[in-house]
C-alpha cells in the first residue's frame, strides 16, 4: 500500500563537549534529515562561524596517494581508532604521500624522458624513408657546419607543390621520405640568408623538427643508440612502477581504515554549521520518520553517552500552523516501488498530497500493455527489465520487467506473437474460447470507444482522489466545487451520459436533468471561489468587481469544459497505438513475404525496430497522459526530498 511516512519535527540538545559524538551518531544511524538550526530557529538569523576543517588535509593527502598510485580507498571498519589518533594519522600519511610523490615524480621523469626519446626515433626514421642503414653521413658533422645554416623537418604536400617557385632563392630542400601527406627532409642554406630563409620557411608552415645534440654517428648508430636508451628507460619505469605498488600495496589495509575514521570525522565536522551553539550548548533540528523513532532515541542510549552529559531528543507532529516544510519519504509496496522515479520527475508530493506512486504503476502498466499488446515482443522486454533491473542495478529496468509482462497478457489476449496474429488462434479453438483472440484491427471502432471509455474511468478514479483528499483535509472548495471536485465529477458523468448515452442503451436528458445534473453543477463552478470562502467561514464574498468576477470565471468554466473534452480525447491515442502496433507488424510481415530466403532476417530486424521504435513512443505517451491527464487532477507535487545526513565515502576530497 503506498503512503506517506509520517514526520516528526525533532529537537536534540546536549553539551558541546559531546556535539561531535551526536553528530557522527546521527549520520551513522541514516535515519535523520538535518535542517539550518541557525537559520530556523527564532531569532538566529546568525549563521554560526564557520571554522576550518582539521580533517580536509588529511583527506587531500589520502586522494592523492590514490591518484598518483591508481588504487581506490574504500570503506573499512575502523572502530578500534580512537578520535584522539587523527593527529599521528595525520602525521603518517604525510610521510607515505612524500614517497608515494617523490616515487610518482620519478616516474612522471622517466615517462617524459620516454617520450621524448620516442619522438626522436620516429623522427629520424623518417629520413630516407626509414632505410636508414644506406645513409652515411655523420649528424655531429652536419650540423657543425660554419657556412650553412641545417634545418630538419617537413613540409605539408601543398606548401611541398610551391617550393619550385622559390628555384632562384639560395636554400634547397633534400628530401629524405614521405608519410601521411608530409615531406620530410633537411634545408641547406648559406649561413647569410638564413634569416631570410627562415621567413620563407615561415611562409611555406614548414614545420621544424629539432634532432637533439646528443644524436650522434650517422642514421643507423643514431638509431640504434635510441632504441638502447629507450628499452633501459622502460625497464626503470618498470621498477618505479613496481617501487609505487609495493609502498601503497603495503599500507592498503591502513589506508582504507584511515580514510574511514578521517572521512567520517570530516563529513561530522561539516554538519556544524547547521548547528546552533550558545552557552556551551548545542541545538540540532530536522525531522525523523515517526516508523523510526524508536531505534533514533536507543542511538543514544549507546555506550558512546554512558560516561557524558545525556542527549535530550525531543519529536513532535507537524501540524498546519507550523512554519515548517517536512521533507517526504515515500512507501511503496514492490510492484510500485520502481515508479516513483516517474514521481520524481513530475516532483515529490507537497503538504496535502497523496503518494501517487501506486495509481500510476496501475495505470501506466495496464496503458502501455494495452498499447503494446505482443506476446513475444512483451517476452522481450521481460528479459531486458530483468537484466537492467537485477544484473546492472538500474531503475528503469525494474519498469520495463513490469511492462513486459502486461505487454505480454494483452499480447496473449490479441493473439500476437512478434506481429503473427493466427499462432495463438489454435489454442483459443482448442479451448472452445470463440471470442478470443481479439484482432485489433478487425475491430477498429470497438478499440476507439475502449480507449476512450478507459480514459473516462481514469480520469473520474483521479477526480475521486482529489475529493478524498479535499475531504481529508476539509477543504470543502476543492472537494466540492472545483472542476475536479464533486460538481465537475457530476457535470462530466452527466454530460457524457446525455451525449452517449442513447447509444449505449442509458436514456438521460430532460429539462430537470440538465438543470440538477449540467447546469447546477456548471454553477457550482463557476461560484467555486466565493463559495470556498463561505465553507472556511468568511462569508460568500467576491474579489474585485463583479463584472471581473463574471468575465474571468466565464473563461476559467470554458476552459474546464475544453479540459474534459481534451482529457477525453487524449486516450484515443491509446486505441490509436494499439492500432499502429498491428499496423506495423503487417508491414514487416508483409516485407518478409516480398524477401523470399531472407524472411527470417527481415522478421527479425522489424520487430527490433518496432520494439525500439514504437516502445519507446509508447513509453513516452502513457506517462504524458499520467503528467497531463490525471496528475492534474489530484496531485500538486512540489514536496522536498528526504535526504537523510550520512557518511559519503565515495567522494573523495580533492
Amino acid at each position: 500500500m503506498a503512503s506517506i511516512e509520517r514526520m516528526l519535527y525533532t529537537e536534540i540538545q546536549g553539551s558541546e563537549s559531546v556535539l561531535d559524538e551526536t553528530l557522527y551518531a546521527i549520520s551513522r544511524s541514516g535515519l535523520f534529515h538535518m535542517e539550518d538550526a541557525t537559520a530556523r530557529l527564532t531569532g538566529s538569523n546568525r549563521r554560526q562561524e564557520r571554522l576550518e576543517n582539521p580533517y580536509t588535509r588529511p583527506l587531500k593527502q589520502l586522494s592523492e596517494i590514490s591518484a598518483v598510485s591508481g588504487v581506490k580507498l574504500a570503506q573499512a571498519d575502523c572502530a578500534d581508532i580512537p578520535d584522539s589518533s587523527t593527529g599521528a594519522i595525520s602525521e603518517e600519511i604525510e610521510r607515505l604521500n612524500a614517497s608515494t610523490s617523490e616515487i610518482a615524480s620519478a616516474i612522471r621523469s622517466v615517462e617524459e624522458e620516454l617520450e621524448r626519446l620516442r619522438s626522436v626515433l620516429e623522427q629520424i626514421s623518417h629520413i630516407a624513408g626509414g632505410s636508414a642503414d644506406s645513409l652515411d653521413f655523420d649528424f655531429e658533422q652536419l650540423f657543425a657546419c660554419k657556412n650553412i645554416k641545417t634545418r630538419y623537418g617537413r613540409f605539408t604536400a601543398e606548401s611541398y607543390e610551391k617550393l619550385p617557385y622559390y628555384a632562384d632563392k639560395s636554400f634547397i630542400f633534400t628530401e629524405y621520405g614521405k608519410d601521411n601527406g608530409y615531406y620530410y627532409g633537411f634545408i641547406f642554406a648559406p649561413l647569410s640568408e638564413a634569416e631570410e630563409t627562415d621567413e620563407i620557411l615561415s611562409d611555406l608552415y614548414f614545420e621544424r623538427i629539432h634532432i637533439p645534440e646528443y644524436v650522434r654517428g650517422n642514421v643507423s648508430d643514431a638509431v640504434a643508440h635510441l632504441k638502447d636508451a629507450i628499452a633501459a628507460e622502460e625497464k626503470s619505469l618498470n621498477d618505479e612502477r613496481a617501487k609505487m605498488a609495493a609502498c601503497v600495496g603495503e599500507h592498503k589495509g591502513d589506508l582504507d581504515r584511515y580514510f574511514s575514521k578521517l572521512k567520517s570525522m570530516h563529513d561530522t565536522f561539516e554538519l556544524r554549521s547547521k548547528v546552533l551553539i550558545t552557552g556551551g550548548r548545542f541545538k540540532v533540528i530536522g525531522f525523523l520518520p515517526a516508523s523510526d523513532e524508536k531505534a533514533f532515541r536507543e542511538i543514544f542510549k549507546g555506550a558512546a553517552f554512558e560516561e557524558s552529559e545525556p542527549v535530550s531528543v525531543s519529536t513532535r507532529r507537524v501540524t498546519d500552523k507550523d512554519d515548517l516544510e517536512p521533507p517526504v519519504k515515500l512507501r511503496n509496496g514492490k510492484f510500485s516501488e520502481p515508479f516513483t522515479m516517474f514521481v520524481d520527475l513530475y516532483g515529490l508530493p507537497g503538504r496535502g498530497d497523496v503518494n501517487p506512486t501506486t495509481f500510476l504503476a496501475i495505470s501506466y502498466t495496464l496503458l502501455f500493455g494495452i498499447m503494446f499488446g505482443d506476446l513475444g515482443q512483451g517476452f522481450v522486454l521481460l528479459l531486458a527489465g530483468i537484466f537492467l533491473g537485477h544484473v546492472k542495478k538500474i531503475k528503469l529496468g525494474r519498469i520495463i520487467e513490469r511492462l513486459g509482462v502486461s505487454s505480454m497478457i494483452f499480447g496473449t489476449l490479441y493473439g500476437s506473437v512478434f506481429g503473427f496474429e493466427e499462432l495463438l488462434d489454435p489454442v483459443y479453438e482448442s479451448l472452445g474460447i470463440t471470442f478470443l483472440p481479439f484482432k485489433t484491427i478487425a475491430n477498429i471502432t470497438t478499440v476507439l470507444y475502449t480507449a476512450i471509455g478507459i480514459g473516462v474511468v481514469l480520469i473520474l478514479i483521479a477526480m475521486l482522489i482529489n475529493i478524498i483528499k479535499g475531504l481529508a483535509e476539509k477543504d470543502w472548495g476543492r472537494a466540492l466545487f472545483s472542476n475536479s471536485g464533486l460538481a465537475g465529477m457530476v457535470f462530466f458523468v452527466s454530460l457524457l451520459l446525455m451525449l452517449l448515452g442513447p447509444s449505449i442503451g442509458i436514456p438521460a436528458g430532460g429539462t430537470a436533468y440538465v438543470l440538477l445534473l449540467i447546469i447546477l453543477p456548471l454553477l457550482l463552478m463557476f461560484l467555486h471561489e466565493p463559495l470556498s470562502e463561505l465553507c472556511r467561514g468568511k462569508g460568500f464574498r467576491i474579489e474585485g468587481s463583479v463584472g471581473d468576477f463574471i468575465a474571468s470565471n466565464f473563461f476559467e468554466c470554458f476552459e474546464y469544459l475544453l479540459g474534459y473534452a481534451t482529457n477525453t480525447l487524449s486516450f484515443v491515442r491509446v486505441g490509436g497505438f494499439v492500432l499502429s502496433h498491428a499496423g506495423m507488424m503487417s508491414v514487416v510481415l508483409a516485407l518478409s513475404r516480398m524477401a523470399g530466403n531472407a524472411s527470417p532476417v527481415v522478421i527479425v530486424i522489424g520487430n527490433i525496430f518496432v520494439m525500439g521504435l514504437e516502445g519507446l513512443l509508447v513509453g513516452i505517451q502513457v506517462l504524458r497522459l499520467q503528467f497531463y491527464e490525471l496528475f492534474s487532477r489530484y496531485y500538486t507535487g512540489g514536496g522536498k526530498p528526504f535526504v537523510p545526513v550520512s557518511i559519503n565515502y565515495d567522494e573523495m576530497i580533492s
